[in-house]
């Protein structure tokens, strides 16, 4: 998918329906044809866009003939019935010497939206340098949303756990566990790509855009210290609800010893009774079946109590 946008004079965002110099090419997934047709009008090598369209991609900042290009990873949902449903895509963000800034992703990026919607405050397409920093700050800004999301599947999660006595929650925690283990990856990737950009001259930043950056900088260490908290407590809650679904499983099986227990008790006695043995009076009597019932009623009834006394039922 290809669009190119641009500011009006109010302020606003437009999609051009030609290319014009000073605008945003947003491309999401792109054909061979649209990656053609970008490379020749931004004058770069269509080897570039097509680096950032790999998924495991790693965040990095390259100078080439043309331009700049600035990879990070960014959160995304893939979908929410799967287990591993949040993951990381790179993000390619590639400031052209033709005019041009272009943005490269597999998939297209929730908060990236906000900027073709022009709900980010000072957005300008023309200032390149200062939208790749609002960039960098609002994918920061996108992993604390993020990890919000996690912490209301965690309770979700944790609801159903307390009288489980199988390992399907278990393995729920453990698939956002692996999430969490993938932000802390890509954020410190994030972190090395961003401190470069403050320490080397890549690119050239004016005040305005050098205090953006150390912002950036600054959610992207928060980040990281949420997710890492946010890990240690998910293996705390992971060990403690393996503790609880083993007890689960424990006072299941001590019931139902104990219910057996009590069951037995009418089986040896009708076993008992059923012996080719002389039985008496008792044998003779027309109500001996009765008796035979009620003296096993009797017996498996103390035999419960005294079960439920020493907390074994």
């Amino acid at each position: 998918m290809l669009k190119v946008l641009k500011n009006e004079i109010d302020n606003s965002i437009k999609v051009c329906e030609i290319f014009e110099r000073n605008s945003w090419i947003d491309l999401v997934n792109p054909t061979t044809e649209e990656i053609q047709k970008v490379s020749e009008i931004c004058e770069i090598n269509s080897s570039i866009i097509l680096q950032v369209l790999v998924e495991k991609e790693f965040p990095r900042v390259k100078k080439f003939g043309g331009g700049t290009l600035i990879v990070i990873d960014v959160p995304y949902m893939k979908d929410k019935n799967i287990k591993n449903k949040y993951v990381t895509y790179p993000l390619g963000v590639i400031i052209c010497d033709a005019g041009y800034i272009l943005t490269v992703s597999l998939v297209e990026h929730e908060f990236l939206n906000k900027f073709k919607q022009n709900k980010v405050e000072n957005f300008d397409v023309v200032k390149r340098e200062k939208f790749l920093m609002q960039i960098l700050f609002s994918s920061s800004s996108a992993y604390l949303f993020t990890l919000d999301a996690l912490e209301v599947d965690i309770h979700k999660i944790e609801k159903n756990t307390y009288h489980s006595t199988n390992n399907k929650q278990l393995l729920n925690f453990l698939n956002i566990q692996k999430s969490l283990v993938y932000f802390i990856t890509s954020l410190r990737a994030n972190s090395m790509v961003l401190e470069r950009l403050q320490k080397e001259d890549i690119i050239s930043l004016n005040k305005e855009e050098k205090v953006l950056l150390e912002d950036a900088i600054m959610e992207n260490k928060q980040c990281i210290e949420s997710c890492a908290i946010s890990r240690e407590i998910l293996s705390s809650t992971i060990d403690a609800y393996g503790t609880i679904i083993s007890n689960n499983l424990n006072v299941i099986m001590k019931f139902l010893t104990g219910i057996t227990i009590v069951f037995s008790v009418p089986t040896m006695i009708a076993s008992f009774l059923g012996m080719n043995v002389p039985l008496g009076n008792l044998g003779e009597s027309d109500i001996s079946f009765i008796l035979i019932v009620i003296i096993s009623f009797i017996v498996s009834f103390i035999l419960a109590c005294w079960l439920k006394k020493k907390n074994m039922l």
